[in-house]
């Protein structure tokens, strides 16, 4: 009997326990064990080589980069690691292969495909309600959702548009592309479908002063967020993972 693909997990958070918590959401939503999955932090070095053919799926998360940062000003690697994600899309646009990407993910993909990126559709760190498309409703990912959903977010910069060759999923009036869809495989949501109020709450305490929101206003969100659920963002994870494990 042949052996399932690992999910291959790329995370870009510098901080141990917020990319601990990320991944332990990842597994517990996601229906995944640790040994069905690649975890490879690339905040420090990178993508390494690697042939996506090994993997049934990837798996990309949240960050404190903004891609809208002036070029001069990103970090060296944060440099490195936006060309690697280029050269990843590649292959990964090129052979449809099943990627989801969150928030950070969904940034390096629109980047990739040419959409502009921008603070002008920044949402604060919270519950937000978004709306299902036509397109969206048809989609496996989202088939029987209703026709909204709550999803936990929290970002300086998305998508100003549809990005070109893609379908809109998920859209809201405070940020209209909250999950497009490119080919029949290549996914992406500006929320975090892993989110939670636990892992919510520890990135609050990481990211109090990375102008996400005033600082003064941590714990009445950490309140917030434990009051949201869910459950229909972790449902598209959930439904990522069993559509493509092979």
């Amino acid at each position: 009997m042949s052996q399932t693909k690992p999910f291959l997990i790329l995370q870009l958070r510098p901080e141990d326990d917020t990319s601990n918590s990320e991944f332990e959401a990842i597994l517990k939503y996601g229906g995944l064990e640790e040994g069905d999955t690649h975890r490879i932090r690339i905040e420090k070095s990178g993508i390494p080589p690697l042939s996506i053919e090994d993997y049934s799926g990837v798996i990309v998360g949240g960050s404190p980069f903004d891609i809208s940062t002036p070029q001069d000003q990103k970090s060296p690697i944060q440099v490195r690691i936006e060309s690697d994600f280029r050269h990843l899309f590649d292959q990964i646009v090129a052979q449809d292969f099943p990627f989801l990407g969150a928030c950070s993910g969904c940034g390096l993909l629109g980047s990739y495909l040419d959409t502009p990126i921008s603070g002008q559709f920044a949402e604060p760190v919270g519950s937000a309600t978004v709306n299902l498309t036509d397109a969206g409703a048809e989609d496996p990912l989202l088939f029987d959702f209703p026709g909204q959903i709550d999803v936990l977010c929290g970002h300086k910069e998305a998508c100003d548009q549809v990005p070109r060759s893609s379908v809109l999923l998920l859209t809201s009036e405070a940020c209209p592309v909250q999950m497009f869809r490119v080919g029949d495989n290549v996914y992406a949501t500006q929320f975090h479908p892993e989110g939670d109020g636990e892992g919510f709450t520890v990135r609050v305490h990481a990211y109090k002063h990375h102008g996400y929101f005033p600082p003064e206003e941590a714990e009445a969100l950490i309140v917030a967020v434990n009051r949201s659920d869910t459950p229909y963002a972790r449902e598209i994870l959930r439904r990522f993972v069993e559509r493509y494990r092979r």
